[in-house]
This record gives structure tokens, sequence and C-alpha cells, in this order.
């Protein structure tokens, strides 16, 4: 399975209700992963840009694409960025393709 950066952003709702309720959103996070065959590896709150970053494997591009989706369609979040992650071995593998590969830049 295939490692995923998912960056979230909560609405203002889903704020209010979080100061209003405090609660462990790692639980409701974990629980919407498995359910599509994927398994959350990491939880976060962060300061800055995102309010929330994890590390998750899923086993395809559509199972994580699918994490976004059903979270974002609730309207609790108002951002969720989702970023592939490749290991050590494919970044280093991607090096050695790019070598042979060609690209004529606009001229």
């Amino acid at each position: 399975m295939a490692h995923y950066l998912l960056q979230v952003c909560y609405s203002h709702g889903a704020v209010k209700a979080m100061v209003a309720n405090p609660q462990n959103r790692e639980d409701a996070a974990r629980k919407v992963i498995e359910s599509v065959g994927g398994s959350l590896k990491s939880f976060h709150f962060a300061l800055g840009e995102f309010d929330v970053v994890m590390i998750a494997e899923f086993p395809d591009n559509a199972s994580a694409a699918s994490v976004s989706l059903a979270t974002g369609a609730t309207g609790a979040l108002s951002r969720f960025q989702t970023t592939a992650l490749m290991t050590t071995a494919e970044g280093t593998e991607a090096m050695r393709k790019a070598k042979a590969g060609s690209y004529s830049p606009p001229a």
C-alpha cells in the first residue's frame, strides 16, 4: 500500500463545535480511513496553514480520494489536501528514469 500525506482545515462550524465539546478527532479519522481499506499511521493537530496533518496508507489513489470526498461532503472541512508520498527507493528510481527522459522546453 502507498503512503499519503493528508492535510485538513476545519470549517468555522467544526472549530466552534470542538471548542464547545472538546473531542478526539483521531478516532473519527481512523474510522473513515479504515472504512475504505486504508490505515492511519499518524495524526497530529498542527499550527499554521492546516489544522490537522496525517500520514495514512491506502490501497490506491481512488481510496485515498474517497476519504477526501466523504469528509468534505459533510461540510466540516474547509480544505482537504492529499499528497501521494514515495519511499526513498521510489524517489531514487524516479531520478534514474529522469535520466532517460527527454523534454523540449518552449522556444
